[in-house]
């Protein structure tokens, strides 16, 4: 049976690799950075969730490292039989008590988290509205549930309106959306999205995952940038992008909202639970977060950096604020081979085409982070002119 679908297999491969949309993995030597080694190489690494640099922080590390030394490596278990410790309680009061919310539930991932809301709360009776550019996770929670599906183009207030118009009759509404779209850096309308919640008697629910930690004042997201704090019923995110750059996600929300999920959530229910050293990571992070806000400052400043030197330099950047920043070149293959000329100058970066992105609007997504430093910001700039006269 395998040969005819080996033939199968491989026909398809081909096909991807001659549309110039091949995703190569590499591998990198030693802790997340600003600088990593890559093929024996040291590079400038702009393609990294590490908003906030803390990926390889030392108080983070040590707060790892006593955490297996307390706590142990693993617990073996799911959270309901015997995967519960003192501080994966903590860490849920913590979130809760940081994001505004009454509780918070603990997944593995924010993919699990999203892939366990939507079946356990919405069933046939009710309607999930969800943005078309929502990530991947989301859309696969929603095809959990046997909810009616209704999508609105991104960021358009007047389709949404019209899609809860046509959802008139579910029992349950929600509204379903990132909070910043990660392939462009665009923030979520939250405060509309919320009135037209209210007028509809509507749930708002957000994934955070871009946000959370750097996103507004205090770094609670963008709930607490479009002024919407508790407004948004539901919200996820994760602990493997600005808060120590690990694994792990979660859902923070009303409280019925979370008890239920406790008792319904599949992801939660059939995963072991959170390792240890990563809760107590995670706990060290939040508690840097909270304290200043110079790495948000930094972050900031050097996003606003990047973006100026491209913008003079003549690239097409999306427009935003985000430490995500597009530089849109359009052909899937042109964009590859301009990620591997900014490689041979020593800038780690990776190309977007499709279906990650819609066909034609291939793009370098360079993330900016708090620990890249100025000169890092001109060098990788100076490399993106040199690559593109190369190509």
């Amino acid at each position: 049976m395998y040969a005819s679908m080996k033939e199968q297999l491989r026909a398809e491969l081909d096909e991807i690799e001659q549309a110039g949309l091949t995703k190569r993995e590499r591998g990198i030597r030693g802790p997340q950075s600003s600088e990593v080694s890559v093929g024996g190489a040291e590079v400038l690494n702009f393609c990294a969730n590490n908003y906030l640099g803390l990926a390889n922080d030392p108080r983070i590390v040590a707060a790892a490292h006593r955490g297996l030394d307390e706590w142990g490596y693993g617990l073996a278990s799911v959270r309901f039989i015997c995967g519960t410790q003192e501080q994966h309680l903590e860490l849920e009061r913590r979130v809760s008590e940081f994001l505004g919310y009454d509780d918070t539930i603990l997944f593995s991932s924010c993919f699990d988290a999203n892939g366990g809301v939507f079946e356990t709360l919405f069933g046939p009776d009710d309607a999930i509205i969800s943005d078309e550019l929502n990530h991947a996770s989301i859309i696969d929670g929603i095809r959990l549930s046997k909810a009616s599906r209704y999508r609105y183009r991104n960021r358009d207030m007047a389709d949404l309106e019209a899609q809860l118009v046509a959802a008139a009759d579910a029992r349950r509404r929600v509204i379903v959306t990132d909070g910043v779209f990660s392939m462009d850096g665009y923030i979520a309308p939250l405060a509309e999205i919320c009135d037209l919640a209210d007028r509809y008697d509507a749930l708002v629910f957000v994934d955070d995952s871009h946000a959370v930690g750097f996103v507004g004042t205090h770094g609670r997201g963008t709930p607490e940038l479009c002024g919407v704090e508790g407004r948004v019923d539901i919200t996820t995110g994760t602990f493997g992008k600005a808060l120590g750059g690990a694994s792990g996600g979660y859902v923070a929300a009303r409280r019925e909202i979370v008890d239920l999920l406790r008792q319904r959530a599949r992801p939660y229910l059939f995963s072991n639970t959170l390792a240890p050293a990563i809760v107590a990571g995670t706990l060290e992070a939040l508690t840097l977060v909270g304290e200043s806000g110079e790495l948000r400052e930094r972050l900031n400043a050097n996003a606003a950096l990047f973006r100026t030197l491209m913008a003079d330099a003549g690239f097409d950047l999306l427009p935003g604020e985000h430490a995500i920043v597009p530089v849109m070149f359009g052909d899937a293959v042109v964009t590859a081979r301009m990620a591997e000329a900014l490689q041979e100058r020593s800038v780690y970066v990776t190309a977007f085409s499709f279906p990650v992105v819609p066909r034609g609007a291939a793009r370098i997504r360079v993330q900016l982070s708090a620990a890249h430093s100025e000169d890092e910001i001109r060098r990788c700039v100076e490399a993106f002119v040199g690559a593109r006269a190369a190509i």
